[in-house]
Parts: structure tokens; sequence; C-alpha cells
């Protein structure tokens, strides 16, 4: 079954101070390191939230600034209208991402999780009308809360690194002996 690609990156990064899918890991934007992870288990990606390159730009739906649950919402969307049966969802925040991770997300069969980084996952495209339910409801849009509420499982997979604000990548650097910027 075809599946798309979702690097969800329309966060203001208040906790970053700057831009930090643009921020430098390894010589190269942190998002190019999620779409370079997410590459090889996808037929198509999309960018949900912002530009980048010549990817496919999707806004957050059902309405602006509806945080992650927005552009997961619109991925699934989008998703059922290419013919894509799942969504592979990450953050443009987490450079590390092994493949066996994705082997593990896609061998669950319906909607799965990291438990640790709830953003990235698998997702049946059909459950975007439901997720556009969701988000109609006024309660907190968590996407833990949505998952909670769809069955989905949630996965162990500690040790990935997350960046949320600048300390982070220095560690991340520093952890790769890197020394890039």
């Amino acid at each position: 079954m075809s599946r798309l690609g979702a690097v969800i990156a329309g966060g203001r990064s208040s906790r970053f101070g700057s831009d930090k899918a643009e921020a430098l890991w390894n010589g190269r934007p942190l998002i190019d390191h999620a779409i370079a992870a997410l590459a090889p288990f996808v037929d198509e990606i999309v960018l949900c939230g912002r530009a980048h390159g010549k990817s496919t730009v999707l806004a957050d739906r059902p309405a602006p600034n509806m945080g992650p649950l927005g552009g997961l919402c619109a991925a699934l969307s989008y998703a059922g209208t290419r013919g894509h049966g799942f969504v592979l969802t990450v953050g443009c925040d987490t450079p590390l991402l092994p493949a066996a991770l994705f082997d593990a997300l896609i061998a669950v069969g319906g909607p799965a999780y990291v438990g640790q980084l709830p953003l990235i996952g698998c997702w049946p495209a059909e459950l975007a009308p439901g997720l556009d339910a969701f988000l109609a409801r006024d309660v907190k849009h968590a996407i833990r809360a949505w998952a909670t509420a769809e069955g989905a499982r949630a996965i162990d997979w500690p040790g990935l690194a997350n960046v949320n604000a600048p300390a982070d990548l220095a560690a991340l650097r520093d952890a790769a002996g890197s020394g890039l910027a």
C-alpha cells in the first residue's frame, strides 16, 4: 500500500529562538535530515506548515495555527486524495531516525506512534475525517489524546534525539563529535 511521508514543520520555534527547521546539523538543515530519513519508506513527501526547497507544502487543516495535529490532519486529507493508504509523520526536529523505527511503526498495521515523541507515527489515511472532527471540538488538541481516542498503539523507542532548544542541538553535535554548525 502506498505511503505518504509528512514532515511537520510549522511550529514557531519559540524555545529554539530561531528557525530550528533550518538549523544546521552535520552541514545540513534539520528538516533535510527528516526528509532523508522518510524517503526510503514513502512514495511521496510533503511538508506541513512551511516551504523548503521544491517540496509540496500543506497548510494546517481545518484552520491555521492548529499545531502539529493541524499538519497531521492536512497530511491525512491529502493522502486520501492522492491514493495513499498511510501517512508516516516526523517532526523537523528529529534528525536521527533509524530505519528500524519506521519498520516497527509500519509493522503495526494500523495507527502507531512513538510514545516519547508522538509526532513520529504511522497513520491510516482513513483517519482524516475523525481528526477533522476532533480538531473541531473545544478540547486540548494533543496528539496523544487523539491517538488514544483512535486506538493507536504507542511503541517504545528510547534514545531518539529531539531538538527543541539550542542546547539540544549543541548536545547532539557533541555526542556525534561532528563539530559542524
